[in-house]
């Protein structure tokens, strides 16, 4: 397996991308550690990975608090020994279908300072610990990527 004895933080893991990369990891044989706002999705993606005999946690927390991912990310590092992955998915706010030219100002500045902010605090609480430990991967996800379907006159273009 591709993640044994590896610990993994999925940010955002109560999603349906979240949830589906951290069932994934679980199945690779991760010990995954979910945290997000919502306590019910999160519990949803735990209790659908230990019924399928992985290990997951979750945890209720908001990522643009930087003492809040500062202190899990040291409670994770604490109670599993390490932190291998590092995975931030959650959602930016982005507006979707509103014309660019009927935006307001904060509706097209929100999910750029989301996704700097987040990914920041994330990447640097996980850093910290994949310093010490000598390794350890940090992934993002986000932006359309090219793929195609996107909607035109709109803000994320």
């Amino acid at each position: 397996m591709l993640l044994e004895n590896k610990n993994a933080v999925i940010y955002g893991g109560g999603g349906s991308i979240g949830g589906a990369v951290a069932k994934e990891f679980a199945r690779e044989g991760a010990r995954v550690f979910l945290a997000g706002r919502t306590r019910e999705p999160l519990e949803a993606v735990v209790s659908e990975i230990e019924t399928a005999g992985g290990s997951a946690e979750a945890a209720v927390l908001d990522v643009l608090d930087e003492r809040a991912v500062n202190e899990h990310a040291q409670e994770v590092a604490t109670k599993a020994g390490s932190i291998d992955v590092s995975f931030n998915l959650i959602s930016l706010g982005d507006v979707h279908e509103t014309p660019l030219a009927e935006m307001s100002l904060e509706d097209f500045e929100r999910p750029i300072g989301t996704a700097v902010r987040t990914q920041f605090l994330t990447s640097r609480a996980a850093a910290r610990h994949m310093i010490g430990q000598g390794s350890g991967v940090i992934l993002t996800f986000g932006g359309n990527g090219g793929r195609e379907g996107r909607v035109p006159l709109s803000g994320g273009l």
